[in-house]
């Protein structure tokens, strides 16, 4: 496998990745940023004409007044041609955090951007808007799972310097735990920040605010616009529309209570568009990448999904009256997708948290029922939205399960489905591994049992939990290209990589081959 250095990529893709500040020493990061924007800077949800800017001013020690801060956006990263500018006001109210959406721009543009407050200047961000037309590309990073007592992030370090269009973060951008409970971060001295179970407003804000301190979080962060959406752990573990199993009421309190505490931390905190949010914290939304690409991004945890059963509950399992999106979500993703048709948009891509694929035969046990075979008519009810709407060049991305996976997806692997050649399959699923999060496939006495039982589902055609890392979708008229990357540790700083695996579907086939290099 051919080692890739963060130099030697450099040294290929500098004319498009443009020439920002490489940090990798966290005292000399220290250094680096002002103290006033100490968390960096970050750009999200870009559309063809606009696109968030965020960053979080520290006030002085004592000081809780409003704070004004200017903002601007430049075609260079020397701000010789300023596009807009503006100032802005922010305060305790929203934890002194900023967010700006910078309209009326050029589509498919590198955009510059920077804040000032007082003499303090921010980092310098750069950021890309979407294609409003015809474009023969379209490059995804996709991470998901970042835990920091687990490990540094140096998937995102790597990640920061390819050329992309948007990096997705499929969920679990931190977790809730004290130390110890899930990570200890004794032997890399990164203890999570407050230590303690999360269930207040402020403490929510402590830990986006220790996550945002990281120098490679800030790194990825102010080189690509990213595209998010939760998981369980900005909330509670297996967290649901109504409770969440690391939660109890005796000792957290009320549910609503903390989980409207960590929603509105996340939209603090996260540079996700807030215009279009209600007051069930909507976060379902869709972007479209001219008509290549149209992404659909899906909360399948927290709106309106049902309390899961236990893994030998077939009758709840197979319910048509539970669901893991909630009626609203799945009459919007129809009309999405029927949108996106009309529109001869050439691929469907999904963007949502958990396990798709069928892991195991109709009416048998679950083996994870904290994924779609936990709520199996509510995946029959997405089938029925593709073959009604006559959907094409299906691409499920998914976060949660530590580990990397490639599945074809028919309804039904077990009956008539071929894997030679796809036939019977409605699309194909990509699952990543995590940036730190441990896999169970990876290690233990029983990883290779598992692993073992995984390959023998027809349509699968790869699995591995022994690595971290992230994976790039590769999009053209002709094909999706999905490239597995693998860091080569964890335990320090290194922005040392290599390719693992990668598969392609044809457009038009739903069915996966493999191939031996990246795109």
């Amino acid at each position: 496998m051919r080692h890739i250095s963060r130099r030697g990529f450099i040294s290929t893709s500098s004319a498009a990745l443009g020439a920002l500040p490489l940090i990798r020493s966290v005292d000399a990061f220290a250094e680096a940023i002002d103290p006033v924007f100490r968390h960096g800077v970050a750009s999200g949800d870009p559309l063809t004409d606009r696109v968030i800017l965020w960053t979080r001013v520290t006030p002085p020690a004592g000081v809780t007044s409003p704070q004004n801060v200017s903002w601007e956006l430049a075609r260079d990263e020397k701000f010789t041609r300023i596009v807009t500018r503006g100032e802005v006001q922010t305060g305790a109210a929203r934890d002194f955090t900023v967010k700006v959406d910078a309209f009326g721009l050029e589509p498919a543009t590198f955009y510059y951007y920077r804040f000032h407050a007082g003499k303090a200047a921010s980092p310098t961000g750069r950021t890309r808007t979407l294609p409003a037309s015809d474009i023969n590309r379209v490059r995804l990073g996709v991470v998901s799972c970042s835990n920091l007592p687990f490990g540094y992030f140096n998937a995102y370090a790597c990640l920061a310097w390819r050329d992309l269009d948007a990096v997705l973060h499929l969920g679990d951008y931190f977790y809730e735990y004290e130390n110890g409970r899930y990570g200890d971060g004794t032997a890399l001295v990164r203890i999570p920040a407050p230590n303690k179970k999360l269930i207040t407003l402020a403490d929510y804000r402590g830990r986006h605010a220790q996550y945002k301190a990281d120098p490679d979080s800030q790194d990825i962060h102010s080189k690509h616009p990213f595209i998010v959406v939760w998981d369980d752990h900005e909330f509670a573990n297996d967290a649901w529309s109504g409770g969440a199993q690391n939660h109890i009421p005796a000792t957290d309190g009320d549910w609503w209570a903390r989980r409207k505490a960590a929603a509105q931390a996340y939209l603090e905190w996260m540079p996700i568009r807030e215009d279009v949010q209600d007051l069930n914290s909507r976060i379902y939304r869709s972007f479209r990448f001219g008509n290549l690409v149209t992404l659909c991004m899906l909360d399948t945890r927290l709106i309106g999904r049902d309390q899961q059963v236990l893994a030998d509950d077939i009758a709840g399992l197979e319910s048509p009256a539970r669901s893991v999106m909630g009626a609203t979500q799945e009459s919007w993703l129809a009309d999405e997708l029927s949108v996106s048709v009309k529109s001869n948009a050439t691929w469907n891509v999904l963007g949502q948290q958990i396990l798709f694929a069928p892991q195991v035969a109709p009416h048998t046990r679950a083996i994870n029922a904290d994924s779609w075979d936990g709520y199996r008519a509510s995946r029959d009810r997405v089938y029925d939205i593709i073959e009604r709407h006559k959907v094409s060049n299906i691409a499920v991305l998914t976060g949660d399960i530590h580990s990397s996976w490639a599945h074809d997806l028919p309804r039904n692997p077990w009956d008539g489905y071929d894997k030679s050649t796809g036939k019977g399959s409605l699309g194909v699923e990509f699952a990543g591994t995590s940036v730190t999060s441990p896999s169970g496939l990876g290690s233990g006495p029983d990883a290779e049992k598992r692993l073992l039982a995984a390959r023998q589902r027809p349509h699968l055609h790869y699995v591995d939990g022994s690595y971290r890392g992230y994976f790039v979708i590769d999009l053209t008229r002709q094909r999706l290209q999905a490239d597995y990357y693998a860091v080569d540790t964890i335990l320090d700083r290194s922005t040392k990589e290599h390719f693992e695996k990668g598969f392609v579907t044809e457009s038009g086939r739903n069915h996966l081959v493999e191939v031996s290099t990246p795109a």
